[in-house]
């Protein structure tokens, strides 16, 4: 059956590409700004979403990246922090999703709760509660920024790859995020390589700010399971060619690719090109508060590319299959996608540390 007779909401599904702060709410972060005292730009308090410059330029990204940095202000503690992902893990929950994996850069937070180490234990501990109490398993990938000297990302490695697990409420990945047109690759490469050691998914940004180059150049040197967005791959069949022969999952996000300005229109995002070359896709929401858009939006975008709903199985799939979810709650996860296909009710969900270890 081809049709759109299926809610997206109950396909099961993983999510993984949602940052810490980009995944608040946009009721949260005003709530938290009115209780620490801090004057929202008017993009977060009036019309909202806010409209975005195109990010391609640097006045854009400019634009972006002050409105990130406003909402970051508001998280000032401990409380904040788990709240946090406590809600990010409802949000996923509610659209369907049964493993979320939430990228955070802990020296953020760190000046609020002592340091780099307390910030991510905390968003660890966290994970585990939530993880414990509902449907959807919550791992960490912790993220280095290229706006900052590789050798800080070193030591988030190490951190990283001291905490690193294979289940809910551990660290399972580590990335690279920020302006891609900051910094050099090949500088990274030695954090990725502590992170490669410790068994993590090295799940870098590159491709969406910058052109297939940019996509090649993280193949090469960081060896990547997956790549935060690579749409941009397109541009050169060559380098389309090679992300499919390394098998690493691209991290498509419809809704940030036009809010920034990448594509003009939703239909102008190349999801059908990267799918039908043989790449893993994972859709991903990026940064609902400042793009307006959570998961399942992103799979109602597919839809109206043309997925039918064999075509948002199959994204689904992909999500599962590219995420470091526990294996047996991808595999019935993967079942309870057949089943949604199959118009079957699924299996009742367990909470999402049930089975896995500790």
């Amino acid at each position: 059956m081809t049709g759109e007779t299926r809610s997206v909401l109950d396909l099961p599904k993983a999510h993984l590409h949602l940052h810490f702060t980009g995944s608040m709410r946009v009721a949260t972060v005003r709530e938290l700004a009115v209780t620490h005292g801090i004057r929202l730009p008017e993009a977060l308090t009036g019309g909202w979403p806010p409209r975005l410059a195109r990010a391609t330029d640097e006045r854009g990204w400019f634009r972006f990246q002050r409105l990130y940095d406003a909402a970051r202000a508001c998280v000032r503690g401990e409380a904040d922090m788990r709240r946090i992902v406590r809600e990010a893990a409802e949000d996923d929950a509610a659209e369907g999703s049964r493993w979320l994996e939430l990228q955070v850069d802990p020296t953020s937070y760190a000046p609020f709760v002592g340091g780099i180490t307390p910030a991510l234990e905390i968003v660890l501990d966290e994970a585990r509660a939530v993880s414990a109490a509902g449907p959807v398993g919550v791992g960490v990938v912790v993220a280095a920024s290229r706006m900052r000297h590789p050798l800080e990302a070193r030591t988030l490695a190490r951190l990283a790859a001291h905490h690193a697990g294979e289940g809910a409420g551990e660290v399972v990945g580590f990335g690279l995020s920020n302006d891609e047109r900051r910094g050099l690759v090949a500088d990274f490469a030695p954090a990725f390589a502590i992170a490669r050691r410790a068994g993590l998914a090295l799940v870098p940004h590159g491709g969406e700010l910058l052109g297939a180059q940019a996509v090649m150049e993280t193949l090469e040197h960081l060896e990547p399971d997956r790549i935060g967005h690579g749409v941009r791959a397109v541009e050169d069949p060559q380098v389309l060619d090679a992300v499919a022969e390394a098998g690493a999952t691209l991290e498509v996000c419809p809704g940030s690719n036009v809010a920034l300005g990448v594509y003009a229109e939703p239909a102008d995002v190349p999801l059908r090109r990267i799918v039908e070359a043989g790449v893993p896709v994972a859709l991903g929401a990026d940064d609902p508060l400042l793009f307006g858009s959570r998961l399942a939006e992103q799979y109602a975008s597919a839809r109206a590319l043309g997925f039918d709903d064999e075509g948002l199985a199959g994204l689904a799939r992909g999500s599962l299959r590219g995420s470091r979810m526990p294996a047996d709650r991808r595999a019935a996860a993967l079942a309870d996608v057949d089943a949604w296909l199959a118009g079957r009710p699924a299996a009742a969900v367990t909470p999402a540390t049930a089975g896995t270890p500790s």
